[in-house]
């Protein structure tokens, strides 16, 4: 058994805070720190074990001795924290990244990812001791370093699960064909980095890899009996593989939830090895579900600290506060990785961020704020724990425009973030008016400074003909059409999720836009899933073409195809946003004014909430 002083542990995460060199910063040391609290273990994000590895250009390694230093520092903050510090060793194959320069890929066959990159050599004997010799030397520095455990990577279709894989490795040496010679080269590898170091290893596999001629649960039950006999102290059990079933191996909310606990409840009983089980486990009955029916001896709580870095001690009942939830969305802690931002989080604005130390306001002042959006909402809330007193007007409905985030198939998680901020209001008694904002009212209610977070509203083409249309409410179920024939103008973000969800009563659905591409704005796995749906129901979409005309039934199209459409029932207008701030110029000589999210800046929620709780920190 692991020596942790509870069963949670932190998972592996890409965080993106190096500097190119490979070598710990501070945003390293406070990411961790803060999540060290109350967890029995923190591992760190996958450390490369070659530069020319490496899966990001941020990404932390462990291939050389100079990274000794860094990575001893930020052991020795998170044990003064009490908890057990896991190294992950992985080796990507095929998959390290080939817009890296200096990457190179090797794989058990020469056959590329399914989602592009580029084309492996096939591994010889010089290769297999390379590898070899990168996992060993890697391992002892990991001991040298104070890690407490080592984790080895052999799934998600990096280079061990590339030749576990029947789809993958198509070698006809030792190496390939049966389940013996495909788990031959990972074993090697496990008893070289075992005869070396004296750390317990937890081995991290896919329960199956999602995909019908892949790695499926019967084999890894097999592999897993053979890991117990090797000395093994538990298998990490996700699903999925990079390559082909990324929203299984990211959790993503398009997946269902709880997929990844049965594999690993079935590996744990049948291979009778302890279990790390893992996959959006993000709120208490999760946990309490897992330990009841599952029997989880171990539990992984990644993207949910990240949302929430004190979850645990919340549920330890050792922090007060309700748990803020994480969506399973990967916007921020997938999408700013992959642009380069590094880790963040959409309900988290302090992740991957610097922020002053919150402090209780020297002089406590009164403060409105019209609009009750994520930003309107996250600013209350920070001013309110500083000290200051704060009402909101909202004429509407608690949440804005984000309650049409949750509207689109698949999407429901994303509810939890307005629930969990209308309860905190409730909870601190921060009162929200239900009226309209006037200038009168804002100006003779004794207030100190008015804060407009009016967000955002629909940008209207001049497009000749153009009376009827729609925005968004076929997000409704109550106004969604059956049957129709209905032309979506704009192909952002907006415009996919209405076409998505116009698919589920029969319609048909053309999407026109002006620019080359569309679902611009969505995140990349919610971007993939829902053109690949759009596609399978024939939806047409025009790019680099705009709408000139509509007459009747009839709509011109102008540009890269220059055609009339006829028959349409129904039009959806998706053309952008514009901020919206009609108070602004009526209060701003005789009273503060501060703007903030859409109605300061059009953008995405994490923009938002970051914006309130930056304002919120400043007054």
């Amino acid at each position: 058994m692991l020596s942790l002083r509870n069963p949670f542990l932190m998972p592996p995460i890409k965080l993106g805070y190096c500097f190119g060199d490979g070598i710990v910063t501070h945003k390293h040391v406070e990411f961790y720190e803060e999540r060290s609290e109350y967890i029995g273990a923190i591992t760190l994000e996958p450390l490369y074990l070659d530069p020319g590895l490496r899966e990001i250009p941020t990404q932390l390694g462990i291939d050389d001795d100079d990274k000794i230093e860094g990575l001893q520092r930020l052991v020795d903050h998170i044990h003064e924290k009490g908890a057990a510090v896991i190294a992950h060793l992985n080796h990507p194959g095929r998959m390290a990244n080939p817009k890296i320069p200096g990457n190179y890929h090797i794989s058990s066959s020469e056959q590329p990812c399914e989602n592009g990159g580029a084309t492996p050599r096939r591994m010889e004997k010089e290769d297999f001791e390379k590898v070899t010799e990168l996992f060993v030397n890697a391992a002892l520095r990991a001991e040298k370093t104070g890690f407490d455990i080592i984790e080895l990577q052999f799934g998600h279709g990096y280079l061990m699960a590339q030749f576990l894989s029947p789809k993958v490795n198509d070698r006809t040496d030792e190496y390939g064909g049966s389940l013996e010679n495909r788990m031959r080269f990972p074993l090697e590898v496990l008893d070289a980095v075992k005869n070396v170091v004296s750390l317990p290893i937890i081995v991290r596999i896919s329960g199956d890899d999602m995909i019908p001629d892949g790695i499926h649960l019967p084999e890894m039950i097999e592999f897993s009996k053979i890991l117990k006999t090797k000395g093994v102290e538990a298998v990490h059990v996700s699903a999925g593989t990079v390559c082909s079933t990324p929203p299984w191996f990211f959790q993503h909310m398009f997946v269902p939830k709880g997929k990844t606990w049965e594999f690993a409840k079935t590996i744990q009983k049948e291979a009778d090895i302890p279990a790390v089980f893992v996959g959006r486990i993000n709120s208490v009955d999760d946990i309490k579900k897992l330990k009841k029916v599952y029997h989880a001896k171990y539990m992984a709580i990644g993207r949910a600290l990240i949302a929430d870095p004190l979850f645990i001690g919340k549920y330890l009942g050792k922090e007060k506060g309700e748990i803020r939830p994480c969506l399973a969305c990967s916007e921020g802690c997938l999408g700013g990785v992959r642009a380069g931002k590094g880790l963040h989080c959409m309900v988290n604005p302090l992740a991957g961020e610097t922020f002053p130390e919150l402090m209780k306001a020297p002089v406590k002042k009164n403060y409105v704020i019209v609009g009750g959006g994520l930003a309107g909402m996250e600013a209350a809330l920070t001013l309110f724990e500083r000290g200051h007193k704060v009402e909101i007007f909202e004429k509407n409905e608690l949440g804005g425009q984000f309650n049409l985030a949750y509207l689109p198939p698949r999407k429901e998680s994303l509810k939890k973030i307005v629930e969990f901020y209308k309860s905190q209001l409730e909870e601190e008694k921060i009162p929200v008016r239900k009226e309209k904002a006037t200038p009168e009212k804002l100006l003779s209610g004794g207030y100190d400074g008015v804060i407009l977070a009016t967000g955002a509203v629909p940008a209207i083409p001049p497009i000749k003909g153009l009376k009827k249309y729609f925005w968004t409410e076929f997000l409704h179920d109550e106004f969604l059409p059956e049957n129709k024939n209905v032309l979506i103008i704009g192909g952002g973000l907006i415009g996919i999720e209405v076409a998505s969800k116009l698919l589920e009563k029969k319609n048909k659905v053309t999407i026109v836009e002006m620019l080359e591409e569309v679902a611009r704005g969505m995140e990349m796995i919610e971007k993939t899933l829902t053109l690949k749906k759009l596609k399978e129901k024939n939806v047409k979409i025009y790019t680099n073409t705009k709408v000139v005309e509509v007459n009747g039934d009839k709509v011109v199209l102008e540009g890269a195809v220059n055609i009339t459409l006829t028959g349409i029932d129904h039009i959806v207008l998706s053309t952008g946003m514009k901020s919206y701030i009609p108070l602004y110029d009526k209060i701003i000589r005789q009273i503060k004014t501060y703007v903030i999210g859409d109605a300061k800046e059009v953008g995405k929620a994490d923009d938002a909430i970051r914006d309130g709780y930056t304002l919120g920190l400043t007054l």
